[in-house]
């Protein structure tokens, strides 16, 4: 199969009129040499692509980030930094408010959950996945015994290496590919500056440019408790970029949807995104009114406001790609010319027509969609302590079955990373949970109604809000210890709990799974078996001209340093430090527009022309957050945190023409440690100073 697609990747050369020249989120064993060679005269080595793959890290909150020095030193944007930065602000503390910075290494605190791995190799095993499916396999019994093959390969291979090993399907189940990484478990705090600062004009300005944030956070990783040895790491620029210079982005996008059909794109547009659209709404109003109440809910449900805005400006921009009439024509057109090259291929002689069965499981989906979403993945439940009830219920019986029959997340390779989080000592806070569970019970029962058996099973003649406060003040899972007895008590200590989350989770298990189960049989299964034949048609008639979907993975992206036109005028690439000041003037220095007083009292240090933000044309999407940016010579020069609005149709269709990834820039990062936050002891191992000149 590597073969295969490595003849595909050539053809592909020749036929790069069919895609936009730097669209790609890109495998690391099949990159674009011959596209970048001929449009920027730049050549890949794989002494290159290995470095780099070595230096990028990806987090397992959802953000990527890179190694930038050999002392295990780690860097990231804030905002997928924000969980721990909030975990570790307790006794009074507050490092969303006031930053964090690490003098020694000794003052350097470990975050309660964070999990990082390495991609240290890649393994094609499309024939041993593939090998595990007979013909006489219905399409439920091949889903399960591909599931059980990669279980298998997963467990062999961590067992042999030590490594986490996952497999990963692209192209809808074409190819497989094993991803080995190298885990850190043993991650602490090194720096942050403000939040005020790092998300500087808020949500107003998300998904916006210009941009003047300075979005960054750096970790250390250890081992054995010394700072771990890192061999690849990223060095810092010390020129930085210039326009319409070519950079990289290594990052782990999360998902895209560029090679869906027309049914699967249908069913975003018509149901999953307005179904999470309104509920992103309603929990943004609630938890907006928590935090009135006072200022310690104002900052405990900071991060999870945070993130549900952002959620819900990403998805608004992913449906907007979706109700846009020339991007939906254009894949309609693609679609339907795709298809009757496959009718009209002799070797399809006598298939059945693989969009029509995705068509039919479209349907299906759509059916189950609000018993999937509320009870089996839990939308109905939406606060941190039940869920952890559905984990602590779920194990119980998975850890019974033989590893290939389990669900994925509870193979044997999964669990180690499970238990972390399970055992997770991360505070939790049950007035933010009440309130969470009230609202997400309440939604679940007009989404269901209320003679649904689960929510008659988990309100028992009560209201969604007493029903979650007598849940939350009976439970006794945020205690740690509680949840470690019984995690080993196994079946049994959870068949006698009568803590009652867990009797909800265990009231509502057998529902969930037959949901679970009808989805992966009658959907899941389908799209992989479908979807395999779709993109051999499509390899078939244009060959390897697009990587396959996000997957959060390793990619890499290219493209160039550029401004844009929108409305008229002219956006400029780079913003520097004294726009910042502007922009907050601009706006009556009010929140979110009210710089730090950190960088108000040392204004007059700072050199206002320095470069602070730029823009570039990588093709990025959620999940890139903390991505590199980095230069032919493998140096960085920025760091990704956020896409314009023009670029969130990027999940369907790639366009450049307004569309950019945002990174903060490193000469900015630098002037900021050295002058605002006295960080020159972390500067210093960042950019280590030159040796004086000896003919100056």
């Amino acid at each position: 199969m590597k073969r295969y697609l490595s003849l595909l990747l050539a053809f592909a050369f020749l036929c790069s009129n069919l895609a936009f020249a730097d669209e790609g989120m890109w495998l690391f064993n099949e990159p674009p040499m011959a596209k970048i060679q001929s449009k920027y005269g730049f050549q890949l080595t794989q002494a290159w692509l290995d470095h780099v793959r070595l230096s990028s890290v990806r987090f397992n909150n959802g953000g990527s980030g890179s190694f930038v020095s050999a002392d295990g030193l780690t860097f990231t944007n804030h905002h997928v930094g924000a969980a721990c930065i909030q975990q570790l602000s307790t006794g009074g503390r507050d490092y969303m408010k006031t930053g964090f910075y690490a003098k020694t290494q000794a003052e350097e605190p470990k975050c309660p959950n964070l999990e990082l791995n390495q991609l240290v190799g890649i393994e094609d095993v499309t024939a041993k996945v593939d090998g595990a499916v007979s013909p006489s396999m219905s399409t439920a019994e091949a889903g399960q015994a591909q599931r059980a093959a990669m279980a298998q390969i997963e467990k062999d291979c961590s067992t042999s290496t030590g490594l986490r090993c996952d497999v990963v399907p692209f192209y809808s189940g074409e190819v497989y590919n094993l991803y080995k990484y190298k885990k850190y478990t043993d991650v602490r705090l090194v720096f942050a500056p403000e939040f005020g600062i790092a998300f500087f004009g808020g949500d107003p300005d998300n998904f916006n440019y210009p941009r003047y944030d300075l979005d960054i956070t750096f970790f250390r990783v250890y081992e054995n408790g010394k700072p771990a040895h890192i061999d690849n790491y990223l060095h810092w620029s010390r020129t930085g970029i210039k326009e319409n210079q070519l950079i990289f982005v290594s990052g782990n996008p999360g998902s895209t949807g560029r090679l869906l059909t027309m049914s699967q794109l249908g069913f975003l547009r018509d149901v999953d995104y307005p179904a999470r659209l309104a509920m992103y709404k309603r929990r943004i109003s609630l938890l907006e009114n928590f935090s009135d109440q006072s200022d310690e809910n104002a900052r405990i449900a900071q991060e999870d406001i945070f993130g549900l805005q952002n959620s819900q400006k990403a998805i608004a921009g992913y449906q907007s790609g979706l109700l846009d009439d020339s991007i939906m024509s254009q894949k309609t057109a693609d679609e339907s010319k795709l298809e009757a090259a496959f009718k009209a291929d002799p070797k399809n002689a006598g298939k059945t027509d693989p969009w029509q069965q995705i068509t039919d499981a479209m349907n299906v989906q759509r059916k189950i969609y609000p018993q999937l979403s509320y009870v089996e993945r839990l939308r109905g439940f939406a606060s941190q302590l039940p869920q952890i009830a559905r984990i602590l219920v779920r194990a119980a019986d998975q850890r019974t079955l033989p590893n290939s029959e389990r669900l994925r997340e509870y193979r044997d390779t999964a669990l180690p990373s499970l238990e972390q989080q399970l055992f997770s000592t991360a505070p939790v806070y049950k007035s933010l949970d009440a309130v969470l569970l009230a609202d997400s019970l309440a939604e679940m029962q007009q989404a269901l109604g209320s003679d649904n058996p689960d929510v008659q099973l988990v309100l028992n003649g009560r209201s969604p809000a007493d029903a979650a406060t007598d849940m939350i003040l009976g439970t006794k899972l945020d205690d740690v210890a509680v949840r470690r007895k019984l995690y080993e008590g196994g079946d049994a200590a959870i068949k006698a709990s009568t803590d009652p989350l867990i009797v909800a989770m265990r009231a509502i298990e057998h529902d969930a799974l037959a949901v679970r189960k009808q989805y992966e049989d009658q959907v899941e299964s389908v799209v992989r078996r479908d979807g395999a034949e779709i993109a051999k048609a499509r390899f078939a008639q244009s060959g390897f001209t697009q990587p396959p979907d996000a997957t959060f993975t390793l990619r890499l992206s290219y493209g160039t340093v550029q401004g844009y036109d929108e409305n008229g005028k002219y956006i400029p690439y780079f913003t520097n430090i004294g726009g910042a000041f502007q922009h907050s003037s601009e706006h009556d220095r009010k929140p979110p527009y009210e710089l730090p007083q950190s960088w108000m009292h040392f204004k007059r240090k700072l050199e206002m022309k320095t470069p602070l933000d730029f823009v570039s044309t990588a093709d990025i999407i959620g999940g890139n957050s903390g991505s590199p940016t980095i230069d032919q010579k493998g140096e960085l020069v920025g760091i990704i945190f956020d896409g314009n609005i023009q670029s969130l149709p990027w999940n369907f269709a790639y366009n450049d023409k307004q569309g950019r990834a945002i990174s903060v820039d490193v000469r900015g990062i630098q002037e900021a440690l050295r002058k605002v936050y006295g960080a020159t002891d972390l500067a210093n191992e960042l950019l280590p100073p030159l040796p004086p000149n000896p003919y100056q």
